[in-house]
């Protein structure tokens, strides 16, 4: 999958909106940051980097260390608290349908109670 094929993914999940807020500072593809519509947090960044697809996501701290310790393909996030968001280098060890898994999972975690 392409980046605009993650996006779309990411905003068939439910009430959310993608922007590209770090776009002026950035050199190259603009991240697209998709983030609940009602409280407007984020659960997935999605950038490129060095012509690589990398997915940010949030999960659970004791989740995230697992992972890292499973696939050499997720890392703790760059720029992000480490201890709560791993990055998902594509082209590795990490399938697409694992990936949707820890997106839907990011989305979990951020929506509010009630929608």
């Amino acid at each position: 999958m392409n980046k605009e094929n993650w996006v779309e993914f990411c905003l068939s999940l439910g009430p959310t909106f993608a922007s590209t807020p770090f776009a002026k500072r950035e050199k190259g593809p603009a991240t697209v940051v998709v983030k609940h519509l009602k409280n407007k947090k984020s659960f997935v960044y999605i950038s490129e980097r060095e012509g690589k697809l990398v997915l940010a996501v949030k999960g659970l701290p004791s989740v995230n260390e697992e992972l890292r310790e499973t696939f050499a393909s997720i890392r703790p996030a760059w720029h992000m608290n480490k201890t709560h968001w791993n990055d998902i280098h594509f082209g590795g060890d990490v399938s697409e349908e694992q990936a949707k898994q820890l997106i839907e999972n990011s989305y979990r975690l951020i929506k509010p109670k009630r929608e």
